[in-house]
């Protein structure tokens, strides 16, 4: 038996892992760990959350408390000095590569379930005690049905996180929040009724959007439609489990007034806008525009000429016509 087998996808460590454990994990996704913190809060009532934020979690695992979780179920000497080798063949600190006595090297095929195998300690203690928690490689959260119950989780969890396995508790990002207040987890804010997505989400995938549709890249639209299109899709993909129709909406107009203008930059002259509402019949009153200006992007001529529809035979993937809200059950199937 050779490390391969031990850290592939059927790892010998994996069935267990505490079931509310969902990263880095065959068949788990960030999907189901949104959706099991919504059923503790929503359902169970747990309303009250203690967001456990670690410092640099990858980077401070320590060598042998995470060996001796390891020999657990491995007896193997020659295995087990593998896993310390590989552990100690180097991690990236501020001074650059180093060797040390903690860590997992950046980028290592089994770093991430390392850090399970590592974590999984918490995670069983927390399960002896009986708090409700959910884990997403070291996104925590823990559940209380009181704010007195959440802060007496906080102390507990802080204790046997920096004492007994050797981690940071970073304090200043370390909270304790409430269903009302909206809890922030795994890009999204989960409310008493609702799951949106986070502005910080929202604004990253605007940034991208505009990388991609610069009005003075000369490309042809179609080139950059089809460079668009897997960033549309990914964020659609990730974002349907939230309640976001009306952001899908406002985000897909936004980006369509992208691509009209530069279309309307690639024509240059008014008069081939002019050209392209005769082929559509418009038979009203034509306006000088400019054609360099985000502000002509949005004028009823250019939405005449450059309809939905339009882009819609260019292949271009449409945010509003998702199916938001999906549940976990859904998105499996």
């Amino acid at each position: 038996m050779g490390i391969p087998y031990l850290f592939s996808g059927e790892s010998i460590f994996d069935p267990d892992f505490h079931p509310s454990s969902y990263g880095y994990r065959p068949g788990r996704s960030a999907h189901q760990a949104i959706d099991k913190a919504s059923t503790f809060m929503r359902r169970y009532e747990l309303e009250w959350v203690v967001d456990m934020d670690l410092s640099k979690c990858f980077d401070t695992l320590k060598h042998d408390f995470l060996l001796t979780q390891v020999r657990k179920r491995v007896a193997d000497g020659s295995i087990l000095n593998l896993i310390r080798l590989f552990l100690e063949s180097g991690v990236m600190t501020d001074a650059g590569e180093e060797n040390t006595e903690e860590g997992s090297p950046q980028g290592g095929v089994i770093s991430p379930l390392l850090a399970n195998i590592y974590l999984d300690f918490f995670d069983q203690w927390s399960m002896a005690r009986g708090y409700r928690i959910v884990r997403y490689a070291d996104d925590i959260l823990i559940f209380a049905s009181s704010q007195k119950g959440a802060e007496r989780r906080l102390a507990a969890a802080t204790h046997f996180l920096e004492e007994e396995m050797g981690l940071a508790v970073n304090r200043e990002k370390t909270h304790i929040t409430n269903l009302y207040e909206g809890v922030r987890y795994l890009g999204v804010v989960i409310s008493r009724h609702h799951t949106r997505i986070q502005e910080k989400k929202v604004k990253a995938f605007k940034d991208k959007v505009r990388k991609l549709t610069r009005r003075n890249s000369g490309r042809p639209l179609g080139s950059t439609i089809y460079e668009l299109n897997p960033v549309l899709r990914g964020f659609a993909n990730y974002f349907r489990i939230a309640n976001c129709t009306k952001v899908f909406r406002e985000l897909m107009s936004w980006v369509r007034r992208r691509l009209r203008a530069i279309q309307l930059r690639l024509w240059k002259r008014s008069s081939r806008l002019h050209r392209r509402l005769r082929q559509l019949g418009f038979q009203g009153e034509f306006k000088h525009i400019k054609m360099s200006s985000w502000r002509s992007a949005k004028s009823p001529l250019a939405a005449m000429a450059l309809q939905n529809k339009h882009f819609e035979e260019m292949n271009l993937f449409s945010l509003d016509k998702v199916q938001v809200a999906i549940s976990v059950r859904q998105l499996a199937g």
